[in-house]
């Protein structure tokens, strides 16, 4: 319920700590594959909080942080 109220208004961004946590992998998969076509379809970018390597497996981008320092900043490529 959450993602659809912080998707209700088309926002350009969207703040997400650990999307997925109370999900089953099957449905979380799916809220993922919601997101990318957002992104696609209406531009919206999606920066997530998390410890799911299912979100950091399809990231375009993956900043590590650490004790409040970036420790990595990785782009993939497309």
């Amino acid at each position: 319920m959450a993602i659809a109220r912080a998707l209700v208004t088309k926002p350009i961004m969207v703040l997400a700590d650990e999307p997925t946590a109370n999900l089953d992998s099957v449905t979380g998969g799916k809220i993922l594959d919601l997101m990318q076509e957002i992104n696609s379809r209406e531009g919206t970018t999606f920066i997530f909080s998390t410890h799911d390597f299912q979100i950091v497996e399809r990231a375009g981008r993956i900043v590590k942080i650490r004790d409040g320092l970036i420790i990595s900043d990785e782009t993939k490529a497309a």
